[in-house]
């Protein structure tokens, strides 16, 4: 009776992790940069928006260069002053790559909240300034408190955050005044127009058919969501909502979510109630959605939202959620699962002081295509990235080996976290190895995927979860000289009553 054999046909290997971080700077002589933010499936450039001279600046990440000349200037079009004014957002369209379609958020020179499209040129470091079309409008009684982040969501519809209007304490109630979009998170459909709008309304949004809402609205009261972010992995929507007098806070609503909630805002700030302002607030309505978590004014005065961590170099970050505050300079992160809330609360500010310049006046964070991190210095005119304290780079392009792979632009193919051409041997999992039957011996058959002159070692184990190599024994090895084919006959008598067979092959 033929021996039972099961063949492995793959190898597991793990990365050794990271132990410490820290931040560099890599850019400097900026205009109070505002975002960090990247392409889709972009790996080689990030993108820098200047506040006040209406500019979007390029990095290079694989030459570690700022472009003298911006990838898009609309000074003209951009008001020039103001802490939360100027030019507040950039969104690239999902299908960025084939329609060259990219969205901006600006205050126009009369403190109009405007956001509009415009289109690269068939030069990738440039865009065309004259291809502007404007998407929405929204008047804005005051200087501050405009909000203007904007980003894609999952679902591929365009989110804006408007703050209440500005002031203080919502004198005019907007955030919950359901006709206007202040003080809202909006949902809009700009792959489809509905004249006299160049955009249309998800027929899923929240308020849709619902008498006396604007239906461009999501979520409401919200009184200035300065930096939001879709976290790029599950969908969840971190919205870091700037406080009035006590409170900074982050809202988390998890993916698939129906819309339609209300933060709480002019009634709300943090977990407090309110003492100010008419109609009197029920602080207990519940429909209000609290934060995931705030702080108090005693270690700050203003939350600027950050991601949550998903990239490759730095894998005990992963997952961390990232927010700072633009008074203190503070640095913190969180965990956040749903059912269980907040958790692994820290403080990073030691961590992340860099050896050159100082991350103050933190008006945000910025994610590149790989998902690591960055923080904008918006007085000092300095971004710095997030990194581990000893980077892994063996190709010196500085990115570390594992973003490498993970982009694509190296290869690993015995998955020993070492790109292949920094590897002075693979050991390469046979993935086809097969078995048949010739009189009395077993005929093995697989790709020598390391050439005619790479060696192979046929191994054999009792147990599938035996230690391997450890606890595999050699049945044979050699060089099989004959092309990429390889093949050994063993004959049935030499082989256990139950046998598991796996087979590598290694560079010459």
């Amino acid at each position: 009776m033929m021996k039972a054999l099961i063949l492995l046909l793959g190898l597991s290997a793990c990365a050794a992790l990271s132990l410490a971080q820290t931040t560099v700077r890599i850019a400097t002589g900026l205009s109070r940069p505002l975002l960090v933010t990247h392409a889709p499936g972009d790996y080689d450039r990030i993108f820098i928006v200047e506040q006040w001279t209406g500019r979007v600046r390029l990095y290079h990440l694989d030459s570690a260069t700022l472009d003298p000349v911006p990838f898009l200037d609309i000074d003209s079009l951009v008001i020039g002053s103001g802490n939360e004014r100027g030019f507040l957002g950039l969104a690239f369209h999902p299908d960025y790559q084939n329609n060259r379609y990219f969205y901006v958020s600006y205050n126009d020179n009369s403190g109009t909240s405007v956001i509009a499209r415009f289109t690269a040129s068939s030069d990738p470091d440039s865009a065309i300034a004259s291809s502007r079309l404007n998407i929405l409008t929204q008047t804005q009684p005051y200087s501050n408190h405009n909000g203007g982040c904007i980003a894609f969501g999952p679902d591929g519809y365009l989110y804006i955050g408007f703050g209440d209007g500005g002031s203080g304490e919502d004198p005019q109630n907007y955030a919950q005044n359901i006709n206007s979009l202040l003080g809202k998170m909006l949902r809009l459909d700009v792959d489809t127009m509905t004249p006299p709008n160049n955009y249309s309304i998800p027929a899923d949004n929240p308020f849709v058919g619902v008498p006396g809402y604007r239906e461009e609205i999501w979520a409401v009261g919200v009184r200035n969501p300065w930096r939001w972010s879709f976290d790029r992995l599950t969908g969840d929507l971190y919205i870091a909502d700037v406080g009035q007098y006590d409170w900074e806070e982050v809202n988390v609503e998890p993916a698939g979510d129906a819309g339609g909630r209300n933060y709480g805002w002019r009634c709300l700030e943090g977990f407090s109630c309110t003492t100010w302002g008419q109609p009197a607030c029920n602080c207990n309505d519940p429909g209000f959605t609290p934060p995931v978590t705030s702080y108090s004014h005693n270690f700050g005065c203003s939350i600027s939202g950050g991601y949550v961590y998903r990239g490759c170099a730095i894998p005990e970050l992963y997952g961390a959620y990232f927010y700072a505050d633009y008074c203190s300079d503070q640095i913190w992160s969180f965990r956040w699962d749903g059912a269980s809330g907040t958790s692994d609360s820290l403080e990073w500010t030691t961590a992340f002081d860099p050896p050159i310049g100082t991350p103050g006046s933190i008006s945000s964070f910025g994610e590149d295509a790989f998902g690591e991190l960055y923080i904008c210095d918006l007085s000092g005119g300095e971004v710095f990235k997030v990194i581990p304290d000893v980077l892994d780079d063996c190709n010196s392009n500085t990115i570390a080996d594992a973003c490498d792979i993970a982009s694509g632009f190296s290869q690993d193919v015995d998955h020993d976290m070492i790109p292949d051409e920094c590897d002075d041997c693979l050991s390469i999992a046979a993935t086809d190895l097969a078995a048949s039957v010739s009189g009395d011996s077993l005929i093995f058959r697989w790709s020598n995927v390391g050439g005619a002159a790479a060696s192979y070692t046929l191994y054999i184990a009792p147990t599938s979860d035996a230690v391997f190599p450890a606890e595999w024994s050699v049945l044979a090895s050699g060089i099989p000289h004959s092309g990429g084919s390889a093949s050994y006959a063993v004959a049935e008598s030499a082989l256990d009553e139950l046998g598991f067979v796996r087979v590598t092959t290694v560079c010459p």
